[in-house]
């Protein structure tokens, strides 16, 4: 993404935002593909607004991690289904196809990775937190990266597991866990993430590899946590939370 891109383009202006794609994930995720009016470009990790308008007008906004890679030639949104939400149920269930949204974005300079950063990376997931962590994956693949990484997903369920089908094609070294049911015959990781695991999955903390972690917030406490008691840097661990916000 350029520096030229003024901070009130990347976070003030709302666009008009047209969905291009949906893509059903797992059962209750779904990655909405957008062709976004006068977009600026994004740096991988980072998230926008999304704003609906109901016909009395009433309006919520809600952020989501972008999945795509910075190079794809749209912005990709993976959003998680709550129940109870007044916007994921629309956006998972019943979004369409030229269907329009009001978004604004890309924000976020924190929890961001570019190729020209290197590596190794160490990505830890909850669930759905594997979104912006797909598009530092994706970015890696796109560019060409030699940046040595791996990822470490909780999933509840092999169901529930995001980007099944395109994660093996990426060039990382993919570790999953299963918290509540694994799969028939599985020999892997079924538990929380655990020092040990993170110890067993990640790279040693000599080799100061660039920590990305996220999900929900009590996953990503308990997970930097561990991260430091095994020695890594707490400035090369980033992470991003997220939990109930009315969805």
């Amino acid at each position: 993404m350029s520096s030229a891109i003024r901070a009130t383009d990347r976070i003030v202006a709302w666009r008009t935002a047209t969905i291009r794609e949906v893509v059903r994930e797992t059962p209750s995720a779904t990655t909405l593909v957008l062709d976004v009016d006068g977009w600026p470009g994004h740096r991988a990790g980072q998230h926008v607004d999304l704003r609906l308008t109901a016909e009395d007008g009433y309006q919520a906004t809600r952020s989501y991690s972008i999945s795509s890679a910075p190079e794809d030639d749209a912005v990709a949104v993976t959003v998680e289904r709550l129940d109870d939400g007044e916007v994921s149920p629309y956006l998972v269930d019943e979004a369409q196809p030229r269907d329009e949204l009001e978004l604004r974005g890309p924000v976020g300079g924190w929890f961001v990775w570019t190729a020209d950063q290197g590596g190794p990376l160490f990505l830890v997931a909850g669930g759905s937190g594997l979104a912006p962590l797909m598009s530092m994956l994706r970015h890696r693949a796109r560019t060409g990266s030699d940046a040595e990484a791996l990822l470490l997903l909780s999933a509840r369920r092999e169901q529930d597991v995001l980007f099944a089908g395109e994660l093996p094609a990426l060039g990382a070294a993919v570790t999953i866990t299963y918290t509540r049911e694994a799969p028939a015959g599985w020999a892997g990781y079924a538990r929380r993430v655990d020092r040990d695991m993170l110890a067993e999955a990640g790279f040693e903390r000599e080799r100061r590899p660039r920590i990305f972690v996220c999900g929900p917030t009590g996953f990503v406490e308990g997970v930097a946590r561990e991260l430091v008691a095994l020695g890594h840097d707490a400035s090369r661990i980033r992470t991003e939370r997220f939990g109930a916000t009315g969805g």
